[in-house]
């Protein structure tokens, strides 16, 4: 009897982790929403700062850096939220960002400016190394579901997050906005109460070292690396240098920010579809049909002209930004002791090829123009095809409709 009840927890008990639990999913998605509004505060607030402190804009591109370098720590973040815990990680992260980035209209000089970048820096990796490790969990077997709806938040926050700095300003002025850090500051509270209940931590002595994990995940880590040196040309060539390109061609400023603002909505459609798609048919198939589409969409948007140009902008940002949940969700199923540390392994390595790989497109841009630069890109693209054949297939597929108990 005491064997049979056992049997019957232990059998809940896996029932339940395997649940998608929707209202937790979506509380993390919307906080990742407005922690990545501050993080996005920089860039439209950039052209103030400079007047006010009278910044060369070699020193104005150095604070971008600045906020960008702790990415190259994100696999000893993960270790440290893998041994510590993930949940304070994530908990602290919205106010630490929210608190800093609504300061740097105070900064009184260019040093103080730097720290509280580099807060802000270090806050963004603490948040979006565990927080996918969470939404796993949280996910049960529909992990692409889960990043998907994860993702969508830091897209809409990207594409909302600079009117939000702006209307902030013009409301507050500069140095007066900093008021608007109590949103961060609530979200932190407000995601203690809900998830401090949520089972969500590593054994320590089942988490693995930096270079162990990149050992049991290599098999999987190379191939995506791969694929993300492909990506990236076509990447950074659209969310760097899309309005520029734009501008030249038109000559209408307008329609450059507007067609940025397009392929970024885009993106959140082709992420929102991107994860439940791969549970249901697989990550492989859902990647090869994101890095089929991409070049052939680019290749089409330079290509055209008029009308033609923006729906192929429309496809282009629909499978440029949709691999990304398939990726974090293909990273979480494979990690074993460490999942903080191997997303932190994954977000450095997407960090590196993006910083790396946008200067290349810049130079590119320079020798042969951005039209050219985007048919070579598009070409580039099809080169990581191959490598998605290298990664693992689903260990454990949806079906379209739950089996019926037998008998029934």
């Amino acid at each position: 009897m005491t064997m049979n009840h056992d049997t019957s927890k232990t059998s809940q008990d896996q029932s339940r982790a395997s649940e998608y639990k929707t209202g937790l999913v979506l509380a993390l998605s919307f906080t990742h929403f407005l922690h990545d509004i501050y993080s996005s505060f920089l860039a439209p607030l950039l052209p103030l700062l400079i007047n006010k402190l009278s910044m060369s804009l070699s020193e104005a591109g150095f604070l971008s850096t600045v906020m960008q370098v702790p990415a190259l720590m994100n696999p000893y973040i993960g270790t440290l939220a893998d041994r510590i815990s993930v949940r304070l990680f994530i908990v602290m992260a919205p106010a630490l960002t929210g608190a800093s980035m609504s300061l740097i209209g105070l900064a009184p000089n260019y040093g103080v400016l730097l720290l509280l970048l580099l807060v802000a820096g270090i806050s963004v990796s603490l948040f979006h190394v565990p927080a996918p490790v969470m939404i796993a969990r949280l996910s049960g077997q529909k992990k692409g579901k889960g990043m998907s709806f994860f993702m969508t938040g830091g897209e809409l926050a990207r594409a909302l997050g600079p009117l939000a700095a702006v209307g902030a300003v013009s409301l507050f002025g500069l140095e007066g906005f900093y008021p608007v850090m109590v949103v961060g500051l609530a979200a932190s509270a407000w995601l203690y109460v809900k998830f401090r209940d949520v089972p969500i931590t590593v054994e320590a002595s089942q988490a693995a070292s930096v270079g162990e994990t990149w050992r049991d995940m290599r098999f999987l880590l190379l191939p995506l690396t791969a694929i993300l040196l492909a990506r990236g040309f076509m990447h950074a060539s659209m969310t760097a240098f899309l309005p520029t390109f734009i501008k030249e061609e038109t000559g209408n400023l307008w329609l450059a920010g507007t067609a940025l603002t397009l392929f970024e909505f885009s993106g959140v459609v082709g992420v929102l579809g991107a994860g439940p798609f791969s549970d249901r048919f697989g990550r492989r198939k859902i990647l090869l049909v994101s890095l089929l589409g991409a070049p052939v969409m680019l290749f089409l948007f330079a290509w055209f002209g008029g009308w033609a140009r923006f729906i192929a902008l429309l496809f282009t940002g629909m499978t440029i930004l949709s691999t990304t949940p398939v990726m974090l969700a293909l990273v979480q199923e494979h990690a074993k002791g460490s999942p903080s540390a191997a997303n932190g392994l994954f977000m450095m390595i997407s960090f590196v090829t993006r910083s790396g790989i946008v200067v290349l497109v810049g130079f590119l841009g320079d020798l042969v123009g951005l039209k050219d630069t985007y048919f070579i890109s598009s070409f580039l693209g099809i080169l990581g095809i191959p490598f998605i054949f290298m990664l693992p297939r689903n260990q454990h597929p949806i079906p379209p409709h739950p089996a019926a108990p037998p008998g029934q």
